[in-house]
């Protein structure tokens, strides 16, 4: 599944598009504080970003300039900017495409689709391994020697951040908020149930202990 960064001051025009991705099965988030951009950026590493002009602490133009001086990240511009003076500059800065507001849903989601494909032409986006495990995001399952896992929803989207920052530890507080992000209503108890779900399915092949507690600090694969 790939991540597709939102950066739009508008709340409305940054849900509308979270909603959007979601319903053509990309994952999509914001950052939730434009002083930390660039940071997230890094944290997170997004496979595509879609970038506003106008923001607040730095524009677009500055935000673009500095990613590409330590990412490739694909970079649309979606902005109600539309002057070809605009267009040049996103272009020249290192932008790859550039889309105008109000912006046709079903061309946004093909452009994003078209680059994607350009960039990441495989299939491995949709196959996350770490140690004898595999996760396979397009029919959510754990893959291990041959055996079949089946996940849930909720099971799968856990694993997935999981996977992302695997030999790091996440904290229950992340996981919680990447969750809610995605329209997935988990609080901390029912994380700690789909976690011992998907401890239970993986005992059987002797890897319950392939999600580990750390106490006081998260969980670590």
């Amino acid at each position: 599944m790939y991540k597709i960064m939102v950066i739009e001051d508008s709340n409305e025009i940054r849900n509308e598009i979270i909603v959007l991705l979601h319903k053509n099965g990309f994952d999509g988030y914001a950052p939730k504080l434009f002083d930390t951009i660039i940071s997230d950026i890094r944290a997170t590493n997004p496979h595509l970003i879609l970038l506003d002009i106008q923001l607040p602490h730095r524009d677009g133009f500055q935000l673009c300039t500095e990613i590409r001086t330590f990412s490739r990240v694909p970079i649309i511009f979606v902005t109600s900017r539309d002057t070809d003076m605009d267009e040049l500059m996103c272009m020249t800065l290192g932008a790859d495409d550039y889309i105008s507001k109000p912006y046709n849903t079903s061309i946004l989601v093909a452009r994003i689709s078209a680059l994607l494909k350009r960039t990441y032409n495989n299939s491995s986006q949709d196959h996350l391994k770490h140690g004898p495990i595999t996760l396979d995001l397009a029919t959510s399952r754990l893959e291990v020697e041959g055996q079949i896992v089946e996940l849930t929803k909720n099971e799968l989207k856990i694993m997935h951040y999981l996977f992302l920052h695997k030999e790091r530890i996440v904290s229950r507080l992340d996981l919680v908020e990447y969750l809610w992000d995605n329209e997935l209503f988990v609080d901390d108890n029912s994380l700690s149930v789909n976690i011992n779900r998907i401890r239970n399915k993986l005992q059987p092949l002797g890897l319950e202990d392939f999600v580990k507690t750390k106490r006081g600090q998260g969980y670590l694969i």
